[in-house]
């Protein structure tokens, strides 16, 4: 038999997504490569060199990335050390050895192509001008290695990273610490499921039959994500004919697809609630702060001298090392500059504990649901690898009406009563402002996190312990707990680092539970009809907290006693006019939503307990709390509040919500309707704090797929609200997608073959290996 000629297509369509075919694994990961250093160059240079612990050496030892990622805003150099102790040769080592034969030949096939682009555009720079990085000595070409460092890191996103400042500047001798533990600013920084901004989420729906007639199923993924730097999204089309077939997207410098679908499945994730770090309090021996108790018996810390290149005021490098200490349960950590409590002193030190320091599975997961062939098969995969790193999975499958969703990864197995029988001395006054993390005592080695000899991880939960539910109606996650996943069928019984069971959901969860509700039950003839029900629902903009409590606010902030002394009359009428003509949504011609907005954060200044007549009950989960009611004139004073923030800014108390919320592409400025998560907007667009505009920066709607499986196969409508290009939405390069995701111009993705070849913007090109 004939050997086939190996060859790379890169076919591009509409929007400029990438459509790779090849023969092999590693002439895919070329493919992959090559298409994501054409569009994001520098972006992946950056983070490269972050990766790598040298962002110091370029970029300056004191200086911050000017762009969110899942790394956080630190300072370079702290960045620095951090890479060069935790994400060094030894643990990408360890995860390319831990990884399957296919996923490894991705990774040096996406750095051959990666670099053979960067060689073709040095040749050529002039043409590539735009690429403002080129010339710069930080963009190099780089190895399989730099690829299996860019997913290792990724996995510490909801651990380590949560801490990279508080670990590398740990030192005995920094502060001392007191007894007292309640600090706002901790309170604040937990509150976050994952990484430096609260807008980090996602919505994600399933029908099953019971919504489509019996036509199979329906999904909605929405994940309000990046919308620039390395972790956002790039969508692409992966094929090697025979083997693999699939679409959607992965993080930059990721060779798979994280969220899509395939001939057979589709899935995406929300972010979970489930803590996938441990905090244990070391008690240390009293002649050395540098050695700690364990059942009684002195044990020394490992310490270890990390090094890394700074640029003098001349330019010119030189060494800067630190002294990192570890614990027999994770790395000492320096609460202190959040809460003095938690600092190290003589007395005692914080460890920190990263589940996902040892889960070297994550991306061996995803590539085998890459290929998964049913649901069945898909959920198989998820409970035997129990993998996922810090998000919830929903799934839909060919031929199936049913719809699963699941908290299945990677968790520190602490069930709630060895969690109590090891509470570490200041566990409870911890407990007061975060219930979630597991707080144990490190003096005793018994509170090690518990070790299963039958999982897939030392110290990680089994998958039969985790939560998981299978339907015919519908799922839901919006980034509350995993417990009401399904307001039929609440999941309770399992350990409180989960989340909190029969707890309140946010607005937004609430919006999105009554939108799976109502297209449950208005009765749709087909998945296809279902399908344009939800890719409109998912944009309307609704605001769930106007839907809900405007009328009663404006009764009590725009009556005669509710005015307050202070308030401008004439502002004040104008701004009780405006929210009452308005029509509780966010679109982007819209007149009110801003000022609601601001009215809405002002709001939630007020604690719970005193904004809401009716408290959360079990019984209602979507319609409580309500009924607000804050005492002392609270909404007039939010009212004055909100008139006097918009009035600061410039903006027009009428002012239409895209006058403001807009991005700027392709030389264009595009309206942007939706709003932040706080006020209840499913549809979410959130800039920077203190902007208008969505940039780099946003944590917004960034990928969009609405999929299901007809007569023909997998039928997907996608949105890339940001693009391709790393340029897209800073005035540059490819405005395309963001003009698309402006007009809510739902494209249909050209999955199969007849599709990609009619496509009317369809260009081909052969690399030859």
């Amino acid at each position: 038999m004939a050997a086939v000629a190996r060859s790379i297509e890169i076919r591009r369509t509409t929007d400029d997504i990438p459509h790779i075919r090849a023969t092999g694994w590693r002439d895919l990961g070329v493919g992959i490569g090559y298409v994501q250093a054409q569009d994001a160059l520098c972006t992946l240079a950056e983070s490269f060199v972050t990766n790598e612990g040298r962002r110091s050496i370029f970029f300056g030892a004191e200086q911050r990335p000017s762009v969110d990622s899942n790394v956080g805003r630190s300072k370079n150099i702290d960045s620095d050390f951090f890479f060069r102790a935790f994400v060094d040769d030894a643990a990408v080592a360890r995860f390319q050895a831990e990884q399957p034969r296919e996923l490894n030949e991705l990774a040096e096939g996406f750095a051959q192509g990666y670099n053979r682009w960067l060689r073709e555009a040095q040749a050529h720079p002039r043409r590539h001008a735009h690429r403002a990085c080129l010339g710069e000595k930080w963009v190099r070409e780089i190895s399989q290695q730099d690829i299996h460092r860019r997913m290792y890191a990724s996995h510490l996103t909801a651990g380590y990273l949560q801490f990279l400042p508080d670990i590398v500047n740990a030192s005995p001798d920094r502060v001392r610490a007191t007894d007292a533990v309640g600090s706002r600013e901790l309170r604040v920084r937990l509150a976050n499921n994952l990484g430096p901004r609260a807008e980090l989420g996602s919505n994600v729906i399933a029908w099953g039959q019971r919504a489509t007639g019996g036509d199979g199923a329906v999904l909605l993924g929405n994940p309000h994500w990046y919308w620039g730097g390395p972790d956002r999204f790039y969508q692409m089309h992966l094929t090697i004919p025979g083997k693999l077939n699939v679409a959607g997207v992965g993080f930059l410098g990721v060779p798979l697809v994280m969220i899509g679908f395939n001939e057979h499945v589709a899935w995406s994730h929300t972010v979970s609630s489930a803590r996938r770090f441990g905090l244990f309090q070391l008690e240390l021996d009293p002649s050395d702060p540098r050695r700690y108790l364990v059942d009684g018996v002195p044990e020394p810390m490992q310490s270890r001298t990390v090094t890394v290149e700074v640029a003098d005021e001349g330019g010119q490098a030189r060494q800067v090392s630190r002294t990192l200490y570890t614990s027999r349960f994770g790395p000492v950590v320096d609460l202190s500059r959040m809460d003095p409590a938690l600092g190290w002193s003589a007395r005692r030190a914080l460890a920190v504990r990263d589940v996902n320091a040892d889960n070297w599975r994550v991306y061996r997961n995803f590539l085998r649901w890459n290929l998964a062939g049913s649901l069945d098969e898909f959920i198989a995969i998820q409970r035997k690898e129990a993998a996922m790193p810090w998000v919830n999975t929903v799934a839909i499958g060919k031929g199936d009406g049913r719809v699963w969703y699941a908290d299945i990864g990677a968790v520190p197995d602490v069930p709630d009563d060895h969690r109590q029988s090891c509470n570490a001395p200041l566990a409870g006054a911890f407990a007061k402002f975060d219930p979630r993390t597991p707080f144990l005592d490190g003096s005793r080695s018994a509170c090690i996190w518990r070790i299963d000899r039958e999982v897939a991880q030392s110290g990680a939960m089994p998958a039969e312990r985790l939560p998981s539910l299978l339907r015919e109606d519908y799922v839901a996650n919006m980034n509350n707990s995993y417990w009401l996943a399904n307001v039929d069928q609440p999941l309770d019984g399992f350990p409180s680092l989960l989340g909190a069971a029969q707890s309140a959901l946010h607005h937004r969860g609430r919006l999105g539970h009554q939108i799976a509700i109502d297209l449950l039950q208005r009765g749709a003839r087909s998945s296809e009809e279902l399908g344009r029900w939800a890719m409109q629902e998912a944009l309307r903009s609704r605001a769930y907290s106007a839907e809900q409590f405007k009328l009663t606010l404006l009764d009590q902030a725009c009556s005669r006693v509710g005015v307050p002394a202070s308030a401008g009359r004439d502002a004040y009428t104008k701004a009780c006019g405006v929210l009452r003509a308005w029509g509780n949504t966010g679109e982007a011609d819209d007149r009110g939503a801003l000022l609601w907005d601001a009215f809405w954060d002002e709001l939630e200044k007020i604690p719970e307990g005193k904004l809401y007549r009716t408290s959360f009950s079990i019984e209602a989960p979507l319609s409580t709390p309500a009924v607000p009611m804050p005492s002392d004139g609270g909404v007039g004073k939010a009212l004055t509040s909100a008139i006097a923030a918009l009035t600061a800014k410039g903006i027009p108390l009428d002012a239409a919500t895209g006058n403001r919320r807009h991005v700027r592409s392709g030389g264009r400025r595009w309206p942007i309707y939706g709003g932040c998560g706080g006020a209840g907007y499913f549809t979410v667009a959130c800039p920077e704090d203190g902007k208008d505009v969505l940039d780099a920066n946003a944590v917004s709607n960034s990928y969009l797929q609405v999929v299901r499986f007809g007569e023909k196969g997998v039928e997907a409508h996608t949105l890339l609200a940001h693009g391709q290009d790393e340029l897209a939405v800073s005035n540059g390069r490819g405005s395309a997608p963001v003009a698309r995701y402006s007009r809510k111009a739902w494209l249909r993705f050209p999955f199969n073959e007849a599709d990609i070849q009619r496509d009317p913007q369809l260009t081909r090109a052969v690399l030859r290996p």
